[in-house]
Formats: structure tokens, sequence, C-alpha cells
């Protein structure tokens, strides 16, 4: 249902009882239409929402929360707020959503969570504080990269930029040496995590999506090339298996607990004993178009949330 609008002597305060909170740098992102059309049916039009459309105060020792043309806006209940990985900011997006957590609203997936996500250091640190396997990894704080990779590395070695999605700022080091070649062309805005390669699973991947605790879609992919990125932005190639690795759904359900995270994406990689390892999670998720479970178990999480009040 569509939430009121009240006339006040301030002007017309805005409300929704649910937001999908959209921010910068998804405008061309398939997922964002397919989310929209289940918001606005579950929840009216008034339930999609622009980050760039906000504008955040403290007023009279109040919170305060208003639309750029000057209406006031009501918080709403429930929140699930999709941002861009690479973009987000503390600064910025993470500011709303503190903002709006300070007034009252229910964030589908909490600000730490996310966050965690944000940096693919951070979320490992979760996952093995939970007992939960992932490869071998490290990474540095001021150590100039040249002094970490003159120590002992696993040959070969993927290197990750902490922050990126969809494949990019990942590649496979064949050897110690190349890194070596290499590191100076790196960019160093970020630092990079030197991981230990899983070789069984090269070229493909499990990605597996929980919502509230439950698995709603998984699908394999592959590379279509002989790479070992199987990301489907990379050019890979996926085929739905919801149910077919059961151990694999398991385990995503474990490593979304793990991170607080009520919707996850989260990727596994093949290991030789017909198990899985956790390569990552994914706080920000994207789906194929034929996974068409996603959409309406986000919305029934909100619809919950709204039922219980937490």
């Amino acid at each position: 249902m569509a939430g009121r609008e009240q006339r006040t002597s301030e002007g017309v305060a805005v409300s929704a009882r649910v937001w999908l909170l959209l921010g910068p740098g998804l405008e061309q992102d398939r997922t964002k239409g397919e989310l929209s059309e289940a918001f606005c049916s579950a929840f009216g039009s008034a339930s999609v929402v622009y980050s760039r459309d906000l504008v955040l105060g403290v007023e009279g020792g109040a919170l305060t929360l208003a639309t750029v043309d000057g209406r006031r806006v009501v918080p709403p209940a429930v929140v699930y707020a999709r941002l861009s990985t690479p973009r987000l900011s503390t600064d910025r997006e993470v500011t709303l959503l503190r903002h709006l957590e300070a007034m009252g609203s229910a964030l589908l997936n909490p600000i730490e969570s996310v966050l965690s996500c944000v940096n693919k250091f951070w979320h490992l640190q979760h996952l093995v504080l939970a007992g939960l396997p992932v490869p071998d990894t490290r990474t540095y704080v001021d150590a100039p990269l040249a002094a970490v990779i003159a120590e002992r590395l696993p040959e070969p070695c993927v290197v990750k930029a902490v922050r990126g999605n969809r494949g990019e700022r990942v590649f496979l080091a064949a050897t110690a040496e190349v890194l070596r070649d290499v590191h100076g062309s790196l960019r160093d805005d970020v630092p990079v995590v030197l991981q230990e390669y899983v070789s069984f699973s090269h070229g493909r991947d499990l990605r597996v999506v929980v919502v509230d605790g439950s698995v709603v879609a998984a699908l394999v992919r592959t590379s279509s090339d002989g790479n070992m990125k199987s990301n489907v932005h990379q050019g890979g190639s996926c085929t739905p298996c919801l149910g077919r690795y059961p151990g694999g759904e398991e385990l995503a359900v474990r490593a979304a607990q793990a991170l607080g995270l009520v919707v996850a994406g989260v990727d596994l990689l093949f290991t030789e004993d017909e198990s899985f390892t956790i390569c990552e999670v994914n706080a920000n998720v994207s789906w194929r178009e034929e996974m068409s479970t996603v959409a309406p178990a986000i919305v029934g999480a909100c619809q919950a949330r709204l039922t219980t009040g937490h």
C-alpha cells in the first residue's frame, strides 16, 4: 500500500512506509527496473526514492529530512538500499543511511554489513571469525606493494583491488615474478588482496542469492573464453541450478548470516573435495532476468518487517 501524504503548516510531508533507495551509478542496471516495478506494485510509486533528491538536516535540536525543493519527508519504516559498490562513500550514501537509521528506519541490510562487503578483506575477517572456509589471503596497510610481494606468495596468485565489482581490477598472476614485473602499473588508490588461486574452480563459480536466510536463486557461472573470471559482465555464461548444490547453498546462508545481511549474493568456488570455499559476498546484488524469484523475495522481506516492526 502507498504511504499517506499529510499537509502540515510546513508544507507537504512526503511519506511511504517502505523505500527502495537508489544511489548514483545504477541508472543502466537492469535489476533496478525490476525492483522498481516490484516495489511500486507492492507499496506504491512513492516507495522508489533516489538519494540525489534528499537533503538531511538538524533543526531545533531534531533530525530532519526533506526533498531538494523543500518538502518535508517522513522517514519510512523499512529501507532497502541499492548502492553502487565502487562509488559508495561514507561522507555521502553512508551518511544518508545513518540519518535514516537515527530517525527510526529499519535498514534491510545494516550499515556495518554493507561496509564489510565493500572492502573485500573486511568481509573475509567476518567469515573467518565465523569459522567459514575462505582462500588464504594477505593484504597490507602502509607497506609498499613491492615489499609485500617480495615475501613468499602462492603461485599462481589472484590479485584483487579491495574495492571493485563485476570482476573488474582482478587478474591472475601466473608467478610471483610476473606480479613483481607489473606491480608498478597497479593503481595505488586502494590496496590489493593477494589470494590463493583455487585452480579446481578455474573459470566457474556458484552464485547463490540469499534473502532473509533462505536461498531464492542459484546459478553456475562459466567463463566463455577460458579466462579465470566467470562474471557475466566479463562475458561469462550462466546456468540456473537452484537445489543442485545443497552444501553450497547452506554455506551461502551461513555467510550471509555471518555478515548480518538480509539480501546477499554469495560467490562460491568449487574445490576438489566436492565442497566449496567462499570467494566473496556482495551486499549490492544483481541477478539475471530469468531469476524471477529474487525481487518478490526482497519485497516479502520488507513486508515481513512492516508486520513484525523489526
